[in-house]
């Protein structure tokens, strides 16, 4: 639980909203793409301005 105090604000406030919320597995999935899209797309941002 400590892991989770130290996550930013708006981090915290999406798990509640999934685990409080969230009732079908189409808004789930469409909840992990929309994620997964921006972590993939700030993945590729570091590692360019890494090998710059």
């Amino acid at each position: 639980m400590k892991n989770f105090d130290k996550l930013p604000k708006s981090i915290k406030k999406t798990l509640r909203y999934i685990n409080q919320d969230v009732n079908s597995v189409d808004k789930l999935e469409q909840i992990e793409k929309t994620v997964n899209l921006y972590i993939q797309k700030r993945k590729q941002q570091l590692k360019d301005d890494s090998s710059a």
